[in-house]
């Protein structure tokens, strides 16, 4: 279960707005990625970002590019989740594979904005808003849960082969 502040944005937020293109081949630093992250966007972002920070936004986040950095970025600068009303299907597995969560919930991105506090719980399927609204969406299962505790996929597997 987290708990954050919203970054609330609309539709269509893509890789290249995630993450600019002109960093792909010269930023790896995990904190120069991080001040970075969304600067054609909102330029307030990567100095006001806060860790457990949440991002909440609309239909096709990620879309673009593969970049893996738009989702590493976001978890370099604190983000500790991303609500969309859907993701692009890259971005998707991309994020899962950083050990960042992605959780589809579009009933709830209608009703949150900017600087509000929601708390995710990932087993239960369920978004709760300062006021108390619950908004369902799918639980995570616990292969997923595991990826997302080892803080990625190559933890995981690296922790998974140490087991047998």
């Amino acid at each position: 279960m987290i708990k954050g502040k919203v970054w609330k944005y609309g539709d269509d937020v893509n890789t290249d707005v995630l993450f600019p293109g002109r960093y792909t081949y010269t930023v790896t630093d995990p904190q120069e990625m991080a001040s970075h992250m969304l600067e054609d966007l909102d330029r307030a972002f990567a100095k006001g970002v806060k860790p457990g920070d949440i991002i909440v936004a609309g239909k096709n986040f990620g879309c673009g590019s593969s970049r893996e950095q738009a989702a590493l970025g976001l978890k370099y600068a604190g983000v500790t989740a991303v609500v969309a009303a859907s993701f692009a299907r890259i971005y998707f597995r991309n994020a899962l594979n950083a050990g960042l969560p992605a959780v589809v919930a579009p009933e709830a991105v209608a009703h949150v904005a900017s600087g509000d506090e929601i708390t995710l719980d990932f087993e239960a399927g369920e978004l709760t808003t300062a006021d108390g609204t619950v908004f369902p969406f799918p639980p995570l299962p616990a292969e997923v849960l595991g990826i997302l505790e080892a803080g990625g996929l190559v933890p995981y597997v690296r922790k998974e082969l140490a087991r047998k």
